[in-house]
């Protein structure tokens, strides 16, 4: 019965998939009605810090969008790219991964996609290998960002049963881990697939004259808008924030009241929150922009999807873990890398890191693995490129004129398979040596 439940999770989830967004949280809703009041299994506690998290950090994220430092990044992260165009299959998943670092989502990667495409074919380089490069790096560095969702969890949980994890343990293994999986697969891009000259794709295109006029005529900048004073001074106030949530997490003391120190996703909480308070009045932004952002819609939206999506999941693995335990445990201590294929699994069917982390860490704590291994396998919860129809992906697909950025004729011989492997892989082989040395 535990292996057809099991099954019914997983069509649940693959359903929500085909909706997307909200509506993979809501049918993941009837998936936990069906558990409950006809498989009478008894519900779990909704994850209700995650989604806490999840807001905080798109609340001060959508205000710094409101109040132009989106544009500000975009703008710097464009004259960088335009004097280096050579250099874009390498500097443009850079730019985007430096963006998710520091906003801890990866649809920041929209603005600077049309950018890349831009510059790219200006150049007459293959348009696929820097933006399914780029589009890869995005998520990969989720893992890698202080306040992603996914990475605070981590830091809530392992932290409760090994003090001596903090965020600078697992950033010191999690950001070079993933910066190293980005410059790899960046070299690996640098020739993949034909020269756009001779891919029959686009000179298909270029014999059309309607698809001809978009190819030659496209142009995409952000640089002829001129900003105001406080879109810079946002980002600077957000960047403070970033390196205050640092300093505190690197200094105990300052967070102990009593004798307990205050819980690290308590204070990322606290202080997005005050630092999106601060940007709002220093800059004047109205409050009404701030929800109608790219970075707000896309945040909300993932918090929606997980409150679904993490409770009937969660819900199941209660239920079932302990029948299953002996068998499961088995096997992973005789090949403890292989919860990086549990990881990466559930990710390709949730479609968020922050989801997958809430589902699995715990199934990860009960079956004994080590916190060090734990964490160094935290890039395997990025396996969404697996299936082509993360929103990020499709976006990149039709920000390429040229058709190169593709699904292939087999669905999975796409552009993003490739450098998607290669990060993961590289990202958590740097990860699991890099946590032997900083995790104790």
């Amino acid at each position: 019965m535990l292996y057809a439940q099991f099954i019914f999770l997983l069509l649940v989830l693959y359903l929500g998939s085909r909706f997307g967004g909200i509506g993979l949280g809501v049918i993941s809703g009837i998936g936990l009605l069906v558990e409950v009041f006809v498989f009478r299994m008894p519900p779990s506690s909704p994850p209700i810090e995650v989604i806490l998290i999840i807001l905080a950090v798109v609340t001060c994220a959508s205000i710094l969008e409101a109040a132009g430092g989106l544009k500000y990044m975009l703008q710097i992260a464009e004259l960088i790219l335009r004097k280096n165009p050579k250099h874009i299959t390498l500097l443009g998943p850079l730019s985007a991964y430096i963006m998710t670092f520091m906003l801890g989502t990866g649809h920041a990667v929209y603005s600077i996609m049309p950018i890349i495409a831009d510059v790219a074919l200006k150049n007459k380089i293959r348009p696929e290998r820097p933006m399914a490069a780029s589009s890869v790096t995005a998520q990969l560095a989720i893992t890698a960002s202080p306040i992603s969702a996914a990475v605070v969890y981590y830091l809530a949980q392992l932290s409760g049963i090994n003090p001596n994890i903090t965020l600078i343990s697992i950033l010191s293994v999690t950001v070079p881990s993933t910066f190293c999986g980005c410059i790899l697969l960046s070299l690996y891009s640098m020739r993949r697939g034909k020269e756009l000259v001779d891919d029959p794709e686009y000179q298909r295109r270029m014999q059309d004259p309607c698809w001809r006029e978009e190819i030659e005529n496209t142009s995409a900048t952000s640089l002829d808008e001129k900003l105001p004073a406080s879109a810079r001074n946002a980002v600077l106030l957000f960047l403070v924030a970033l390196i205050a949530i640092v300093f505190i997490a690197m200094v105990p003391g300052i967070r102990t009241l009593g004798e307990k120190p205050i819980n690290m996703a308590i204070i990322i909480q606290i202080m997005m929150l005050a630092f999106g308070g601060i940007i709002l009045m220093v800059t004047k932004t109205p409050a009404q922009k701030v929800p109608n952002g790219v970075v707000f819609k896309a945040g909300m939206t993932a918090a929606l999807a997980i409150y679904g999506i993490a409770w009937m999941s969660d819900t199941y693995f209660s239920y079932a873990l302990p029948t299953f335990k002996a068998g499961i445990t088995q096997v992973v201590n005789s090949y403890p890398w292989s919860f990086a294929f549990a990881l990466f699994i559930v990710s390709i069917v949730v479609n968020s890191q922050a989801a997958t982390a809430r589902m699995m860490l715990p199934v990860g704590m009960s079956l004994g693995l080590s916190a060090p291994l734990l964490i160094g396998l935290m890039p395997a919860t990025y396996g969404y490129f697996f299936i082509p129809n993360y929103p990020s992906d499709i976006a990149t697909i039709n920000f390429d004129p040229t058709g190169t950025t593709k699904i292939g004729k087999w669905y999975f011989n796409h552009s993003f398979m490739a450098p998607g492997i290669v990060g993961v892989v590289t990202a958590c082989l740097v990860g699991v040596l890099l946590a032997k040395i900083f995790v104790s």
